[in-house]
């Protein structure tokens, strides 16, 4: 999209944070759950119409960062926001997520995660509901045709910031070998199978104004 010249990337905490150091263009670290309250600041402050995304986990954006989501989100700010989605606590040994499915064994959730655990949080569709968001999808990267389409969904929501409509936001479901006890073919299988069920695919708005 010719947009690195004045592109910024801002990181959460989590095993996500280490793309940080794999782009080709400016990145910040920030306090756990943080990201979208530093992106709408450097969008504010920084001349030259910087674009801003944050990269996230599930974790980091949708517990300790739920506000900040949110409200970025409530105020229509013009930042994207990109989730990883892997259903655990990836970085600190596979804790229950927001994000967990419902059945899913976890360090904390030994015989699977039940309804007194509370239920998976579907971002994609919660924000899709707020007026300040012009974008909202979901994609996975489990087969070559999800990967192309998640790369389209990253840069509509980019071209929203683009453009200014307002704030966008893509999630993207990933999967986590190590916590999953899973072989990376094994997880792949079970994106497709088992939490595509519980957290469809697609886009879930797009719209060119927020009137």
């Amino acid at each position: 999209m010719g947009l690195d010249d004045r592109a910024i990337l801002v990181g959460g905490v989590g095993c996500h944070a280490v793309i940080s150091f794999m782009v080709d263009f400016d990145s910040v670290q920030t306090a756990h759950g943080r990201p979208p309250d530093v992106a709408s600041a450097i969008k504010r402050v920084l001349p030259g119409e910087p674009i801003v995304m944050t990269v996230q986990g599930d974790g980091d954006a949708l517990s300790i960062g739920t506000e900040p989501l949110i409200q970025a989100a409530a105020r229509a700010e013009k930042i994207t926001v990109i989730v990883a989605n892997n259903g655990c606590y990836g970085t600190t040994g596979g804790q229950m997520a927001p994000t967990t499915l419902i059945g899913q064994k976890t360090t904390t959730t030994p015989e699977g995660r039940n309804a007194i655990h509370g239920f998976p949080i579907r971002a994609a569709e919660l924000l899709a509901g707020l007026q300040g968001v012009a974008y909202s999808a979901r994609g996975t990267v489990s087969t070559p045709a999800n990967y192309q389409r998640t790369k389209k969904y990253i840069k509509a929501a980019l071209q929203k910031q683009v453009d200014g409509v307002g704030f966008s936001f893509v999630e993207i479901i990933t999967a986590c070998p190590p916590n999953w006890h899973l072989s990376p073919l094994e997880c792949l299988r079970w994106i497709d199978e088992k939490v595509v069920q519980q957290f469809p695919l697609g886009e879930f708005k797009n719209v060119d104004s927020l009137e």
